[in-house]
């Protein structure tokens, strides 16, 4: 039998089979397909607003006690200083040894401002190594280089919004074949062909005449899927230049290669949409797989669900708004009509109702009802089916993933 069985293959999902198995634990992760890696940029958002404000959080950890004041359940205030810290802590070393080491900007209270696709400044906690030279901290130039061909990454619109920041900025168009000969490509095609070291070779070609010296070159993440690291620094070496990815539209590059390595730390079995399950005197016996031929039963002493919100599939609606938790019907604090949902100002800093609430949880991420009484005593949860947070307009959604799954694990451990 398992010790724990998690549902999801999101961040959180991923990093609680981690954590779990590097205890000694058998564990699996089921999934009906990959989580929201594929879609965010790959770096880890703690905390880049607080609710009602614009101005973007530089010292997060600071910033804590405003945050609480304005959300009293947030996940955060549920793991804890010490854990969160911790957790953080562990997915460096964690992606580190994966050879996907992500760094912050040097100081464990404050924030990267990275270039978004579009120039905009993005508050970041942690990055991979890869973007960190764009840091809007720093003064040097930009050169922005794209492709003409390349849907969704325009240079000259991230050179224009980061002149007007005050920044000296330039863009280029690359030919696009300097890395593939395809008529039909994403940035997922090209960074597999830029796997390969004459690829490489060929783009800092098409790329050297337009580097001045003291610019930092700024591309769309491509640079490699599964030899990422090997290809960034061999482009840095030959234009003899800080070089740095800026995150595209989705299929996110950097989402994906932080997929890839998760997964090859755990047993992960996709196309396992959990649909059933089966409680005995408060604790869960079973839960249900639908397959191509038949259910599945799945048994484990543990179980712990990350299957995300309302955006991840882990919440479920009908025409009327009414939303439930799709496995287990766990209660939700969220608003039950459509019309209230959402607020009237799309971009409000408050964020959406939706968003905010979700599955509460005790002090030991086990859920619990309207009355806080634990509701099954195997059962813990983490990620953003949390309640309390309204993460995309705090940004905090790669924290929330990592900070209540490695606590999640922990607090399962401990009961143990």
């Amino acid at each position: 039998m398992l010790d724990l069985l998690v549902i999801g293959a999101g961040l959180s999902g991923l990093l609680a089979g981690v954590a779990a198995r590097q205890a000694g634990a058998r564990v699996r992760v089921l999934a009906t397909g990959a989580g929201a890696t594929h879609w965010h940029a790959g770096t880890v958002d703690l905390l880049g607003y607080l609710p009602g404000k614009r101005a973007p959080v530089m010292q997060p950890f600071a910033a804590m006690p405003a945050l609480f004041d304005a959300r009293p359940r947030h996940p955060y205030a549920l793991v804890g200083d010490a854990r969160l810290r911790a957790s953080l802590s562990w997915f460096s070393t964690l992606t580190a040894s994966l050879g996907l080491a992500y760094e912050g900007a040097g100081s464990e209270d404050a924030a990267l401002l990275l270039p978004s696709a579009a120039g905009a400044a993005r508050p970041v906690y942690l990055a991979p190594r890869a973007q960190l030279a764009g840091d809007m901290r720093d003064e040097r130039p930009y050169l922005i280089a794209g492709f003409h061909a390349l849907r969704d990454f325009y240079p000259q619109l991230i050179a224009e919004n980061l002149r007007k920041q005050g920044f000296n900025a330039r863009a280029v168009f690359l030919p696009i074949e300097s890395i593939t000969g395809r008529s039909d490509f994403s940035p997922v095609h090209l960074a597999q062909a830029l796997d390969a070291p004459e690829v490489v070779t060929r783009l800092a070609a098409a790329l050297r005449p337009w580097v001045r010296p003291g610019q930092r070159v700024g591309l769309p993440a491509i640079l490699g899927l599964e030899r990422h690291q090997q290809t960034w620094a061999m482009l840095q070496a030959l234009l003899d230049a800080p070089v740095f990815e800026i995150p595209t539209l989705p299929p996110s590059v950097p989402g994906l290669r932080l997929f890839n390595h998760l997964r090859q730390r755990v047993h992960l079995d996709l196309g396992m949409t959990v649909s059933d399950f089966a409680a005995e005197n408060g604790r869960i016996e079973w839960v249900s797989s639908r397959s191509s031929a038949r259910p599945v039963k799945h048994r484990a002493r543990a179980y712990l669900l990350a299957t995300g919100g309302i955006l991840g599939g882990g919440f479920v609606s009908d025409a009327s708004g009414h939303v439930w938790e799709r496995i287990f019907d766990l209660p939700l604090t969220l608003p039950q009509q459509r019309s209230q949902w959402f607020h009237n100002d799309f971009l409000s800093p408050q964020g959406h109702p939706i968003f905010l609430g979700g599955v509460s949880a005790g002090a030991d991420l086990r859920p619990v009802d309207a009355n806080q009484r634990r509701i099954y005593e195997n059962l813990w949860v983490a990620g953003n089916l949390l309640d309390g947070a309204a993460s995309i307009a705090e940004r905090s959604r790669e924290g929330i993933a990592i900070a209540t799954a490695y606590a999640a694990v922990q607090h399962w451990l401990e009961a143990l």
